[in-house]
């Protein structure tokens, strides 16, 4: 039985009186605690001490786990060095072997146009590209390689297929003398003689004593000529056709329109006759 006893408000006293004796082997026990506002727990531990033995038990294990801790190695900037230096020998001995494959495919390209095969010869020069693309120092490479497929397409008679090739060669190599001829002589194919002028005069910008261009540019300029003024029929003719059209409805038509020609600017004037 335990009685609890209320001697004040700072202190506490609990006894614990003995329970009838039972039949045992054991003797009986009794203990008296006394719990006050004081350290009287004479040996025995509180709550709050557990507590605080516990929390600086981990705090001690924790901090032998840390002084414990092996450091880890850090960073070497040589082992890097050797990495960034082992991907680039990777990487250069890659396009040193791209390139040689591309100037394989280029050189049997020549070797397949040479006897004739020319549709043969373009999927060569096409697998040259594909091999240079991603490199920008093949530049003249793959200039050479869309030059000779446009002589292909020119032997092909696709000439419109040889002026795109040869434009592609002209953007990577603007002095290209070949690609210049190549695509004046699509052009002229096609009937673009002013285009084609525009190439072989751009040819003696680079190279005056050029007899090729020369040639071209007199053979040219007199079909230009023909075909500006062949042009300039054909749109008068439409022009008619339209004037009759609206003017039909009034009464007239553009035969009471009287056209000349200027000789010195090739322009023309109207007069209205009756």
């Amino acid at each position: 039985m335990v009685l609890i006893e209320s001697e004040s408000d700072d202190e506490i006293s609990v006894i614990e009186e003995p329970n009838p004796p039972r039949p045992s082997s054991s003797p009986p026990k009794s203990t008296e605690a006394k719990i006050d506002g004081g350290d009287d727990s004479e040996g025995f531990e509180t709550a709050s001490e557990r507590e605080v033995s516990d929390n600086e038990e981990e705090g001690e294990r924790k901090q032998d786990a840390v002084e414990n801790q092996e450091p880890q190695p850090s960073d070497n900037p040589e082992k890097k060095e050797d990495q960034v230096e082992a991907v680039t020998d990777v990487e250069s001995s890659q396009k040193e072997k791209a390139l040689e494959d591309a100037n394989e495919a280029k050189m049997e390209g020549n070797k397949l146009f040479g006897n004739g095969l020319y549709e043969d010869a373009l999927s060569k020069y096409e697998l040259a590209l594909q091999f240079a693309q991603e490199f920008p120092e093949s530049f003249e490479l793959r200039s050479i390689c869309h030059s000779n497929s446009a002589i292909c397409y020119l032997k092909l008679g696709k000439y419109a297929e040889a002026i795109k090739e040869s434009t592609k060669a002209i953007e990577l190599n603007p002095s290209y003398i070949k690609a210049l001829v190549r695509r004046a002589e699509a052009h002229e194919k096609l009937e673009h003689f002013e285009e084609a002028l525009t190439d072989l005069k751009k040819i003696l910008e680079l190279d005056p004593s050029n007899d090729q261009a020369k040639k071209g540019i007199r053979r040219l300029e007199p079909l230009a000529a023909e075909k500006r003024e062949k042009m300039k029929e054909e749109a008068i003719a439409k022009l008619k056709e339209m004037g009759n059209s609206i003017l039909g409805k009034f009464g007239m038509s553009v035969d009471n329109f009287k056209a000349v020609k200027d000789p010195n600017t090739g322009s023309y004037s109207f007069s209205f006759q009756n």
